[in-house]
């Protein structure tokens, strides 16, 4: 019964977050590369916590459909103990696993690999 209920309203609420077409500002390449490399970090952190909020936010604010809780160390521990490539996959690819399931690009295939893996980035970097 719980997987009737719960399916459709996950189901409902990603479709609500694929309709809300924001995209990630493009960074400029005309920058030398000694002079971006510090700020490149910075912006990659920006670029995840804007990710963050405009699709992640959606199911990892509150843990919908079994997802880890933004900042929850309880929840992300596990998780980031499998590697960063591991995060990256199940991210990119989707995951079904015993606690819930993660649609690939969190149901949002405009997002970039890239743009994906900085909202991971974003999100483990808040747990430590």
């Amino acid at each position: 019964m719980l997987k009737r209920t719960l399916y459709p309203l996950l189901l409902l609420a990603v479709l609500a977050a694929c309709s809300k077409n924001e995209s990630v500002p493009a960074t400029s390449a005309a920058a030398p590369p000694a002079a971006a490399a510090v700020p490149a970090a910075n912006d990659s952190m920006a670029k995840g916590e804007h990710v963050y909020k405009a699709t992640c936010s959606l199911c990892h604010a509150t843990g919908a459909g079994g997802s880890p809780v933004f900042g929850d160390k309880a929840d992300w521990s596990p998780r980031i103990a499998q590697g960063k490539e591991t995060l990256y996959g199940h991210a990119l690819k989707g995951f079904t696993g015993a606690k819930g399931t993660m649609p690939p690009k969190g149901a949002n295939p405009s997002l970039s690999d890239d743009d994906v893996k900085a909202a991971v980035d974003y999100m483990v970097a808040q747990i430590k």
